[in-house]
Protein backbone atom coordinates (compact mmCIF):
# COMPACT_ATOMS: atom_id res chain seq x y z
CA UNK A 1 0.00 0.00 0.00
CA UNK A 2 1.28 3.47 -0.87
CA UNK A 3 0.87 5.99 1.92
CA UNK A 4 -0.17 9.56 1.13
CA UNK A 5 3.10 10.81 2.56
CA UNK A 6 5.04 8.60 0.10
CA UNK A 7 3.46 10.46 -2.82
CA UNK A 8 4.61 13.86 -1.63
CA UNK A 9 7.56 15.68 -3.10
CA UNK A 10 10.68 15.75 -0.92
CA UNK A 11 10.72 18.52 1.64
CA UNK A 12 12.31 21.66 0.18
CA UNK A 13 13.89 24.40 2.26
CA UNK A 14 12.59 27.93 1.91
CA UNK A 15 14.79 31.03 1.74
CA UNK A 16 15.85 32.95 4.80
CA UNK A 17 13.64 35.68 6.17
CA UNK A 18 15.32 37.94 8.69
CA UNK A 19 14.16 41.07 10.48
CA UNK A 20 16.62 43.19 12.40
CA UNK A 21 18.39 40.71 14.70
CA UNK A 22 15.68 38.04 14.37
CA UNK A 23 15.81 34.97 12.18
CA UNK A 24 12.21 34.32 11.22
CA UNK A 25 12.78 31.57 8.65
CA UNK A 26 15.92 29.45 8.63
CA UNK A 27 16.17 26.86 5.84
CA UNK A 28 19.11 25.06 7.46
CA UNK A 29 16.94 24.01 10.43
CA UNK A 30 14.57 21.00 10.51
CA UNK A 31 11.21 21.92 8.94
CA UNK A 32 8.22 22.40 11.23
CA UNK A 33 5.21 24.49 10.15
CA UNK A 34 4.54 27.89 8.61
CA UNK A 35 4.57 30.98 10.77
CA UNK A 36 1.13 32.13 11.84
CA UNK A 37 0.70 35.92 11.79
CA UNK A 38 -2.20 37.12 13.93
CA UNK A 39 -4.06 40.27 12.84
CA UNK A 40 -4.66 43.15 15.26
CA UNK A 41 -6.60 45.94 13.53
CA UNK A 42 -6.81 49.12 15.60
CA UNK A 43 -9.37 50.56 13.18
CA UNK A 44 -13.08 51.37 13.26
CA UNK A 45 -13.69 50.23 9.68
CA UNK A 46 -11.65 47.13 8.77
CA UNK A 47 -13.78 44.81 6.70
CA UNK A 48 -14.34 42.04 9.26
CA UNK A 49 -13.22 43.27 12.68
CA UNK A 50 -13.42 47.06 12.62
CA UNK A 51 -13.89 48.61 16.04
CA UNK A 52 -13.12 45.46 18.05
CA UNK A 53 -9.62 46.59 19.06
CA UNK A 54 -9.83 50.33 18.59
CA UNK A 55 -8.73 51.20 22.15
CA UNK A 56 -5.21 50.23 23.31
CA UNK A 57 -6.52 48.09 26.19
CA UNK A 58 -8.75 46.12 23.82
CA UNK A 59 -5.98 45.75 21.23
CA UNK A 60 -3.53 44.52 23.86
CA UNK A 61 -6.00 41.98 25.22
CA UNK A 62 -6.78 40.75 21.71
CA UNK A 63 -3.08 40.47 20.86
CA UNK A 64 -2.41 38.44 23.99
CA UNK A 65 -5.26 36.08 23.11
CA UNK A 66 -3.79 35.51 19.65
CA UNK A 67 -0.37 34.74 21.12
CA UNK A 68 -1.94 32.32 23.62
CA UNK A 69 -3.65 30.59 20.68
CA UNK A 70 -0.33 30.08 18.91
CA UNK A 71 0.42 33.19 16.84
CA UNK A 72 4.14 33.47 16.05
CA UNK A 73 3.94 37.08 14.83
CA UNK A 74 1.46 39.93 15.27
CA UNK A 75 0.54 42.36 12.50
CA UNK A 76 -0.68 45.71 13.87
CA UNK A 77 -2.61 47.98 11.51
CA UNK A 78 -4.14 51.43 11.99
CA UNK A 79 -5.59 52.04 8.52
CA UNK A 80 -8.12 49.81 6.78
CA UNK A 81 -7.26 48.59 3.28
CA UNK A 82 -10.71 47.19 2.50
CA UNK A 83 -12.26 48.25 -0.83
CA UNK A 84 -13.30 51.93 -0.75
CA UNK A 85 -11.55 52.52 2.59
CA UNK A 86 -10.83 56.22 3.25
CA UNK A 87 -7.30 57.51 3.78
CA UNK A 88 -6.38 57.90 7.46
CA UNK A 89 -4.42 60.98 8.48
CA UNK A 90 -0.87 60.43 9.72
CA UNK A 91 -1.53 61.71 13.24
CA UNK A 92 -4.58 59.47 13.62
CA UNK A 93 -2.74 56.36 12.41
CA UNK A 94 0.11 57.09 14.84
CA UNK A 95 -2.41 57.55 17.66
CA UNK A 96 -3.96 54.18 16.91
CA UNK A 97 -0.81 52.15 16.42
CA UNK A 98 2.03 53.41 18.62
CA UNK A 99 0.48 52.86 22.08
CA UNK A 100 -0.33 49.26 21.16
CA UNK A 101 3.17 48.58 19.83
CA UNK A 102 4.80 50.13 22.88
CA UNK A 103 2.71 48.17 25.36
CA UNK A 104 3.06 44.90 23.47
CA UNK A 105 6.84 45.14 23.28
CA UNK A 106 7.01 45.85 27.00
CA UNK A 107 5.70 42.33 27.68
CA UNK A 108 8.35 39.71 28.47
CA UNK A 109 6.84 37.23 26.01
CA UNK A 110 6.23 39.70 23.16
CA UNK A 111 6.41 38.05 19.73
CA UNK A 112 7.95 39.80 16.72
CA UNK A 113 5.74 42.72 15.69
CA UNK A 114 4.82 43.67 12.13
CA UNK A 115 3.34 47.05 11.24
CA UNK A 116 0.76 47.14 8.45
CA UNK A 117 1.32 50.60 6.97
CA UNK A 118 2.34 52.44 3.82
CA UNK A 119 3.36 55.63 5.65
CA UNK A 120 7.12 56.05 6.23
CA UNK A 121 6.65 58.03 9.45
CA UNK A 122 4.40 55.36 10.98
CA UNK A 123 6.96 52.74 10.02
CA UNK A 124 9.85 54.77 11.43
CA UNK A 125 8.17 55.49 14.74
CA UNK A 126 7.03 51.88 15.21
CA UNK A 127 10.49 50.55 14.38
CA UNK A 128 11.99 52.98 16.91
CA UNK A 129 9.78 51.34 19.53
CA UNK A 130 11.06 47.89 18.60
CA UNK A 131 8.84 46.55 15.80
CA UNK A 132 10.64 44.18 13.43
CA UNK A 133 8.66 44.02 10.17
CA UNK A 134 6.91 46.45 7.82
CA UNK A 135 3.94 44.99 5.93
CA UNK A 136 3.23 47.42 3.08
CA UNK A 137 0.30 46.90 0.71
CA UNK A 138 2.00 49.23 -1.79
CA UNK A 139 5.17 47.09 -1.83
CA UNK A 140 7.41 49.99 -0.74
CA UNK A 141 6.32 52.21 -3.63
CA UNK A 142 7.44 55.26 -1.62
CA UNK A 143 11.24 55.77 -1.78
CA UNK A 144 11.13 57.16 1.76
CA UNK A 145 9.66 53.87 2.96
CA UNK A 146 12.45 51.95 1.26
CA UNK A 147 14.99 54.13 3.06
CA UNK A 148 13.29 53.52 6.42
CA UNK A 149 13.38 49.76 5.90
CA UNK A 150 16.93 49.74 4.55
CA UNK A 151 18.33 51.88 7.37
CA UNK A 152 16.54 50.01 10.17
CA UNK A 153 17.36 46.46 9.16
CA UNK A 154 13.65 45.61 9.32
CA UNK A 155 12.04 42.74 7.50
CA UNK A 156 9.43 43.66 4.92
CA UNK A 157 6.38 42.18 3.20
CA UNK A 158 5.90 43.35 -0.39
CA UNK A 159 2.29 42.92 -1.49
CA UNK A 160 0.83 43.16 -4.96
CA UNK A 161 -2.16 45.44 -5.40
CA UNK A 162 -3.55 46.83 -8.64
CA UNK A 163 -4.57 50.43 -7.99
CA UNK A 164 -5.40 51.43 -4.42
CA UNK A 165 -8.17 50.45 -1.98
CA UNK A 166 -10.49 52.99 -3.59
CA UNK A 167 -9.97 51.72 -7.16
CA UNK A 168 -8.60 48.17 -6.93
CA UNK A 169 -11.89 46.33 -7.49
CA UNK A 170 -13.04 48.40 -10.49
CA UNK A 171 -13.04 45.64 -13.13
CA UNK A 172 -9.50 44.26 -12.59
CA UNK A 173 -8.12 42.50 -15.68
CA UNK A 174 -5.02 40.37 -16.34
CA UNK A 175 -3.87 38.32 -19.31
CA UNK A 176 -2.03 35.89 -17.00
CA UNK A 177 -2.60 36.87 -13.38
CA UNK A 178 0.09 34.66 -11.84
CA UNK A 179 2.75 35.71 -14.35
CA UNK A 180 1.91 39.40 -14.00
CA UNK A 181 1.93 39.33 -10.19
CA UNK A 182 5.22 37.40 -10.12
CA UNK A 183 6.73 39.91 -12.57
CA UNK A 184 5.55 42.88 -10.50
CA UNK A 185 7.03 41.41 -7.32
CA UNK A 186 10.30 40.51 -9.07
CA UNK A 187 10.71 44.11 -10.24
CA UNK A 188 9.87 45.48 -6.80
CA UNK A 189 12.37 43.08 -5.16
CA UNK A 190 15.13 44.32 -7.47
CA UNK A 191 14.23 47.93 -6.66
CA UNK A 192 14.46 47.16 -2.95
CA UNK A 193 17.80 45.39 -3.35
CA UNK A 194 19.16 48.37 -5.28
CA UNK A 195 18.08 50.59 -2.37
CA UNK A 196 19.88 48.48 0.22
CA UNK A 197 17.29 45.92 1.34
CA UNK A 198 18.77 42.43 0.85
CA UNK A 199 16.61 39.60 -0.45
CA UNK A 200 16.74 37.68 2.84
CA UNK A 201 14.80 40.50 4.52
CA UNK A 202 11.99 40.36 1.96
CA UNK A 203 8.77 38.33 1.96
CA UNK A 204 6.25 38.51 -0.89
CA UNK A 205 2.46 38.49 -0.82
CA UNK A 206 0.43 38.03 -4.04
CA UNK A 207 -2.33 40.18 -2.55
CA UNK A 208 -5.35 37.90 -2.55
CA UNK A 209 -8.43 40.11 -2.86
CA UNK A 210 -6.51 43.26 -3.76
CA UNK A 211 -7.46 44.12 -7.33
CA UNK A 212 -8.50 40.57 -8.24
CA UNK A 213 -11.69 38.79 -9.24
CA UNK A 214 -12.86 35.49 -7.76
CA UNK A 215 -11.09 33.53 -10.49
CA UNK A 216 -7.91 35.59 -10.14
CA UNK A 217 -7.80 34.77 -6.42
CA UNK A 218 -8.31 31.05 -6.98
CA UNK A 219 -5.72 30.97 -9.74
CA UNK A 220 -3.10 32.68 -7.58
CA UNK A 221 -3.73 30.22 -4.75
CA UNK A 222 -3.29 27.28 -7.14
CA UNK A 223 -0.14 28.85 -8.55
CA UNK A 224 1.71 29.51 -5.28
CA UNK A 225 4.71 27.37 -6.37
CA UNK A 226 5.43 29.92 -9.12
CA UNK A 227 6.23 32.50 -6.45
CA UNK A 228 9.07 30.38 -5.10
CA UNK A 229 11.18 31.43 -8.10
CA UNK A 230 11.44 34.86 -6.45
CA UNK A 231 13.73 33.45 -3.77
CA UNK A 232 11.78 35.06 -0.91
CA UNK A 233 9.48 33.86 1.82
CA UNK A 234 5.84 33.74 0.71
CA UNK A 235 3.07 35.26 2.85
CA UNK A 236 -0.56 34.40 2.12
CA UNK A 237 -3.48 36.31 3.62
CA UNK A 238 -6.92 34.90 2.87
CA UNK A 239 -8.56 35.36 6.25
CA UNK A 240 -12.34 35.89 6.08
CA UNK A 241 -12.06 37.37 2.58
CA UNK A 242 -14.94 37.83 0.20
CA UNK A 243 -14.00 35.04 -2.21
CA UNK A 244 -14.45 32.56 0.67
CA UNK A 245 -17.90 34.02 1.27
CA UNK A 246 -18.77 33.42 -2.38
CA UNK A 247 -17.67 29.79 -2.09
CA UNK A 248 -19.32 29.02 1.26
CA UNK A 249 -22.19 31.49 1.41
CA UNK A 250 -21.17 32.40 4.95
CA UNK A 251 -20.83 35.92 6.43
CA UNK A 252 -17.42 37.25 7.46
CA UNK A 253 -17.41 36.08 11.06
CA UNK A 254 -18.33 32.52 10.03
CA UNK A 255 -15.38 31.98 7.69
CA UNK A 256 -12.79 30.70 10.18
CA UNK A 257 -12.98 27.12 8.87
CA UNK A 258 -12.83 28.23 5.24
CA UNK A 259 -9.88 30.50 6.07
CA UNK A 260 -8.03 27.68 7.81
CA UNK A 261 -8.60 25.25 4.95
CA UNK A 262 -7.44 27.78 2.37
CA UNK A 263 -4.38 28.72 4.46
CA UNK A 264 -3.54 25.04 4.89
CA UNK A 265 -3.71 24.57 1.12
CA UNK A 266 -1.29 27.49 0.72
CA UNK A 267 1.09 25.95 3.26
CA UNK A 268 1.21 22.65 1.40
CA UNK A 269 2.28 24.53 -1.74
CA UNK A 270 5.10 26.42 -0.03
CA UNK A 271 3.61 29.45 1.75
CA UNK A 272 5.74 30.10 4.81
CA UNK A 273 3.72 32.83 6.57
CA UNK A 274 -0.06 32.69 7.02
CA UNK A 275 -1.85 35.90 8.06
CA UNK A 276 -5.18 35.29 9.82
CA UNK A 277 -7.75 36.73 12.20
CA UNK A 278 -8.67 33.33 13.68
CA UNK A 279 -5.42 31.86 14.97
CA UNK A 280 -6.59 28.82 16.95
CA UNK A 281 -8.40 26.98 14.10
CA UNK A 282 -5.41 27.41 11.80
CA UNK A 283 -2.88 26.29 14.40
CA UNK A 284 -4.98 23.17 15.03
CA UNK A 285 -5.35 22.47 11.31
CA UNK A 286 -1.58 22.75 10.79
CA UNK A 287 -0.90 20.42 13.71
CA UNK A 288 -3.30 17.74 12.48
CA UNK A 289 -2.07 17.95 8.89
CA UNK A 290 1.55 17.70 10.03
CA UNK A 291 0.78 14.67 12.22
CA UNK A 292 -0.84 12.93 9.25
CA UNK A 293 1.47 14.00 6.43
CA UNK A 294 4.78 15.00 7.97
CA UNK A 295 6.69 18.30 7.91
CA UNK A 296 5.84 21.24 5.73
CA UNK A 297 8.38 22.35 3.08
CA UNK A 298 9.76 25.15 5.26
CA UNK A 299 11.10 25.89 8.76
CA UNK A 300 9.54 28.63 10.79
CA UNK A 301 10.60 29.04 14.41
CA UNK A 302 11.49 32.69 15.15
CA UNK A 303 14.83 32.67 16.93
CA UNK A 304 15.59 35.67 19.08
CA UNK A 305 19.02 36.84 20.16
CA UNK A 306 19.80 36.79 23.86
CA UNK A 307 19.84 40.59 23.98
CA UNK A 308 16.20 40.80 22.77
CA UNK A 309 14.58 43.02 20.14
CA UNK A 310 16.62 45.48 18.14
CA UNK A 311 15.53 49.02 18.91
Amino acid sequence: MTLASDRREPTKPMPHWTARRLTLLAPESPPTRPLVMGIVNTTPDSFSDGGLALEPDDALAHARRLVAQGADLLDIGGESTRPDAPVVALDEELRRVLPVVERLLALPDAPPISIDTSKPEVARRALDLGASIINDVTALADPDMRRVVADSGAGVVLMHMRGDPRTMQLAPRYDDVAAEVVDFLARRIELCIADGIPRERIAVDPGIGFGKTQEHNLTLLREIPRFRELGCAILIGVSRKGFLGIITGRPRHERAVASAVCSLHAATLGASVLRVHDVAPLVDALAVWSALEGPFPIETSPRRPAQGHAR
